[in-house]
């Protein structure tokens, strides 16, 4: 498939961008092919998940006590795992009734968006962001509003734009922390303001919280949930990410509301009818869930985050040294950076699908491009790699973007310097 195809046909989720990229791989270029596109480490030998979770599944088959279907939304003693788990983090406690289990995240996602849409209601999104939240609010005839979410503040909320946005037909707001594309991390003070404004708005606030506590920056986790006196907060979260084990396909969906704003016995009525309906988590996975939640040690975590940390510190630093790249803010969690290319640097590249398609025939190597989170030029490095990978990555994608570097002219330079000086 050549260049011309990709500008007709742009991939518009996540999984079609990569698939498509590696369609595109060179069949004669006989290294390993490495992806920084998707945000799934559990391959590797160094993010293998704790032993504890492991022995929970072993003993949930064993005990034949969770080879029935499960009942909707999840049997009780996983649901109170998740309630306790989670409030952890609160000054109040969440109850299992407050807790649906989903088929991961993602369908606690679509599932919010079902019970929440209305005719000619709409819902604010942040850009960047998950694709997959517009594809379902899309699906379920929302307008979607977007609102910027701001890199020179570390992807803070542009809460300007949020009141700007909305109007009587707002049902809610999203947000995810940690960030997914950004990396970002919020603080206490910022959840705050987001809080604040959408009680003023009237709206609730659906916080994906997938990432919770994959952080490595000087900003501890914060969840949403603890601002829910202030405003109703759905929370969407899983074992994937923190735990490495997204293939185990076990999320929720939680609704945080200790005031009582929110119409609870509707909404579960509402949650309820869906999930009959819907595909469930594996009764095993559900079975094991509360080992897993109540006996994995800190030292799994702490391990997960050094590698992490390690990981992104490499990143950070070679994508500095990058001309055509550049990265305005460090990640403090997730597994992803953010970086924006200078085009004007680049030879023959009008875009960035065209950039991460030439880079996979060259390089055979992936890369997210940044119009599928929603910011064109802009590109998604996940450093969630083992070690030896992420080094080799980088290394192809400098000796990439050399390549295609503009070149000095006598003067010496370049018609991107002569570009810019014009412009000024």
């Amino acid at each position: 498939m050549g260049t011309n195809v990709l500008k007709t046909e742009t991939p518009t989720s996540i999984d079609d961008a990569v698939y498509f990229l590696k369609e595109n791989f060179n069949e004669g270029d006989h290294r390993p092919a490495i992806s920084f596109g998707f945000g799934d480490p559990s391959c590797f030998e160094c993010f293998r998940t704790t032993p504890i979770a492991e022995d929970a599944i072993v003993e949930a088959v064993r005990s034949a006590k969770f080879n029935s279907y499960a009942p909707t939304g999840g049997i009780l003693p996983a649901r109170r795992a998740v309630a306790d788990y989670l409030s952890r983090d609160l000054p109040y406690r969440l109850s299992p009734d407050d807790v649906y289990l989903t088929l991961g995240c993602n369908q606690a996602a679509e599932i919010t968006i079902k019970v929440l849409a209305r005719p000619g209601a709409n819902i604010l999104l942040p850009r960047p962001g998950y694709p997959d939240v517009e594809t379902y609010a899309i699906f379920n005839n929302l307008e979607i509003r977007q609102f910027d979410l701001l890199p020179e503040r570390g992807w803070e909320v542009d809460l300007d734009a949020v009141e700007a946005i909305s109007d009587e037909n707002t049902i809610a707001m999203v947000i995810i922390n940690p960030g997914n594309p950004s990396g970002s991390v919020y603080t206490y003070n910022h959840l705050n303001k987001i809080a604040e404004t959408a009680r003023k708005l009237g709206i609730l606030v659906i916080a994906d919280e997938v990432y919770g506590h994959l952080v490595y920056g000087s900003s501890p986790f914060v969840p949403m949930s603890l601002f829910a006196t202030i405003v109703p907060v759905i929370t969407l979260g899983s074992v994937s990410k923190r735990w490495m084990i997204p293939g185990w396909g076990l999320g929720w969906l939680v609704t945080c509301d200790p005031s009582g704003l929110l119409r609870k016995d509707e909404i579960a009525e509402s949650i309820n009818k869906l999930l009959v309906y819907s595909p469930f988590p594996p009764t095993l996975i559900q079975g094991s869930i509360p080992q897993i939640l109540e006996k994995t040690t800190q030292d799994f975590f702490s391990k997960t985050i050094n590698i992490l940390r390690k990981n992104l510190d490499i990143c950070y630093d070679k994508l500095k040294e990058i001309p055509c790249i550049m990265i305005p803010q460090k990640p403090e969690g997730a597994f992803f950076a953010m970086v924006k290319l200078n085009l004007l640097l680049l030879e023959d590249i009008e875009d960035d699908m065209e950039f991460c398609l030439k880079l996979a025939k060259e390089e055979s190597l992936i890369i997210l491009p940044g119009v599928t989170v929603g910011l064109k030029n802009w590109l998604r490095v996940t450093f969630a790699v083992e070690y030896s990978s992420l080094e080799d990555g980088l290394g192809r994608l400098k000796s990439f973007c050399q390549r295609h570097a503009k070149k000095y002219s006598l003067t010496g330079s370049t018609a991107a310097d002569q570009q810019i000086h014009v412009e000024h």
